[in-house]
């Protein structure tokens, strides 16, 4: 079962939610219970390591190789403590949705609840008259963050792209047979990094249009701790990378025994954590000050690591279209359900050029894949993962006597997320509108040619 059938099971609902309500009603989100469900749909349930593959799936993405640039942000001691702090903070709110949405569900007798509904039936019974009023721009409001977050995620994606094309193309005629170390280069680019990016934009719009070595350095001159303004990078790269809050409902959901979610959710989350402090502490302290956006970046200059970045570009260019199905699946139902039944295909057809488009369009706006990396992460995956959920936990459990304690943690790891999102945000935009050492032709500063576009 792919990614895209699990994200239509949690989205069929939401995917045309902005006109009011669903245009259908899937069968994970009927009121028919666990018992009735019919013997086909059973056997295409998924089991526990199916579950905890999509769990790797879902979290496992880009943002991995942009992990070692974070630990520079923090520092070599800051760097893995914070992105541990970050990913158990994660988790903890995964499991804050799944309780929401499990009490939410048996209070609506419903067998599955996603996270837009969860928001929005939550704010239908709290205490406070005007947001009960106004409860379905709770579920407007995850919606407009899953939006932001996957186009955002495909953003990003032009950027690598892009990046790698340049760098296998640009340095072509001084790449070797022998595999050494990467040595800094001083090259005058051929062509801008956008040009790369519009290059590759015909074959994404294509592609949307489917509609179904050696040992580790001394780390000891490595800073314990880095200066506060890149740690503020730091928080948006890291809290960006864990990108799969927004699936733990629908693969609980697919789930043949959904009890067993849990031991799956920390077993693989445990598992990812390590993984990722892993890296990004160990790609530090192999490139250390040379670290750039994606470590893929940092392999060495031969024909061999060059193959190994384009075959990963073409894999980013295919998960393109996996990341992308989210906001289509939101947006596009609405669109079309405004517009005459002939116009249908054309509408949706354009509104997937369009959404490419802006993609393309952002990522040449901010071609730095760190510093998109960081405001994406700091803008809506911050919301998504570390301030929303334990807000729906205050809301949906307020009148039934929390405790002070569950309480204060809940207002605590919002206004964590808050902060992180509110100076994320801030430093990002800061480092943006700065003269740069980094060259704007390439986003990971491997030429030494500056573009003044962003300051003008």
């Amino acid at each position: 079962m792919s990614k895209t059938s699990l994200l239509r099971g949690d989205d069929s609902s939401e995917s045309g939610s902005l006109d009011g309500g669903p245009k259908s009603v899937s069968k994970s989100g009927s009121d028919t219970s666990s018992e009735d469900v019919h013997p086909a749909e059973e056997a295409n349930r998924l089991s526990m390591i199916q579950t905890l593959i999509h769990l790797w799936k879902c979290n496992i993405g880009t943002g991995l190789l942009g992990l070692p640039l974070a630990m520079k942000n923090a520092g070599i001691l800051v760097g893995p403590i914070g992105l541990l702090t970050i990913g158990v903070l994660t988790v903890h709110c995964m499991v804050i949705l799944l309780n929401c949405a499990h009490h939410l569900s048996q209070r609506l007798q419903k067998t599955f609840v996603n996270y837009g509904e969860a928001m929005m039936h939550s704010l239908e019974t709290c205490p406070n008259a005007w947001l009960r009023t106004h409860a379905a721009w709770g579920r407007y409001t995850v919606s407009f963050l899953l939006i932001i977050t996957q186009l955002g995620f495909c953003s990003v994606y032009f950027i690598f792209m892009a990046d790698n094309l340049q760098q296998i193309v640009e340095e072509a005629h001084v790449t070797s047979n022998v595999c050494l170390p990467r040595k800094s280069l001083v090259l005058t680019p051929i062509l801008d990094i956008r040009v790369y990016m519009l290059t590759i934009l015909p074959f994404l719009v294509l592609l949307v249009f489917i509609r179904n070595l050696k040992e580790i350095p001394d780390p000891s001159n490595l800073p314990l701790m880095a200066d506060w303004k890149t740690f503020l990078l730091f928080f948006g790269t890291a809290i960006f990378t864990f990108e799969g809050v927004g699936m733990v409902l629908p693969l609980k959901n697919q789930m043949k025994h959904p009890q067993n979610f849990s031991f799956v959710l920390y077993f693989g989350m445990s598992l990812v954590i390590i993984l990722f402090i892993c890296l990004g502490t160990l790609g530090y302290m192999k490139f250390g000050s040379d670290t750039q956006a994606s470590i893929i970046l940092n392999l060495p200059n031969c024909w061999l690591y060059q193959s190994v970045k384009l075959i990963y570009s073409i894999g980013i260019f295919f998960t393109y279209a996996l990341q992308f199905h989210v906001p289509a699946e939101i947006i596009i139902p609405f669109v079309v359900s405004q517009v005459p039944e002939n116009w249908a295909l054309f509408a949706d057809l354009s509104i997937r050029t369009v959404l490419v488009c802006l993609t393309c369009v952002s990522a040449i706006i901010i071609p730095r894949l760190d510093l998109v990396i960081a405001l994406v992460g700091s803008v809506s995956s911050s919301a998504l993962a570390l301030i929303i959920p334990p807000l729906l936990e205050l809301i949906t459990f307020y009148p039934e006597n929390m405790s002070f304690v569950t309480i204060a943690k809940d207002i605590m790891i919002s206004t964590l997320g808050l902060l992180g999102c509110v100076f994320g945000i801030y430093q990002a935009l800061y480092e943006l509108i700065q003269p740069t050492k980094h060259s704007i032709a390439n986003s990971t500063g491997v030429y030494a040619h500056r573009y003044p576009f962003l300051l003008e």
